[in-house]
């Protein structure tokens, strides 16, 4: 900084030496970043998932081979959640398939001069349903899938209904 005279009146508007400020950004909501797309991320990142895989592999072998039973929870618990993350990123695919052909579609129609149809959140949980059904049935799995709701339904059911000790 400047020395000055400490007898002399400090002027009103001094001329300070500004110091640049480091400005910290994060990628996730700057622009310079560019705009996030679903599908250009997982085409650029695809080779992560050769990369789980063989991960995976490699936690099954350990499991296989370990015999102390905190180690083998604990490679457990990493294998389940490997499982499901996998699992997770199938669906969140098949979502993102699904409102894609949907898109698709209104284009097509849209073309085609007519005027372009909405589908509301029910209309799309009543098709993620039947999609599930279709598949249930597919994989053979359906009767117990529908037995499970039945029970589970049966509980709340008997949550509802007034109990002896209340009457």
């Amino acid at each position: 900084p400047l020395e000055m005279s400490a007898k002399k009146p400090v002027p009103f508007l001094r001329q300070i030496v500004p110091v640049r400020k480091k400005v910290q950004r994060d990628p996730r909501f700057d622009d310079l970043s560019g705009e996030y797309k679903p599908e250009i991320f997982m085409k650029t990142y695809s080779f992560l998932d050769s990369i789980k895989k063989q991960e995976k592999e490699m936690v099954q072998k350990q499991l296989k081979k370990c015999r102390n039973m905190e180690q083998k929870e604990k490679l457990q618990r990493l294998l389940n959640r490997m499982t499901q993350q996998e699992q997770a990123q199938k669906k969140q695919q098949k979502l993102r398939e699904r409102e894609l052909s949907l898109k698709r579609q209104q284009r097509e129609l849209a073309k085609q001069g007519k005027k372009p149809f909405f589908l509301k959140k029910s209309e799309k949980r009543k098709l993620e349903l039947a999609e599930k059904y279709a598949e249930l049935k597919r994989s053979g799995k359906l009767e117990s899938f529908l037995n499970k709701k039945r029970k589970r339904n049966a509980i709340k059911d008997k949550r509802h209904l007034p109990s002896q000790k209340n009457l």
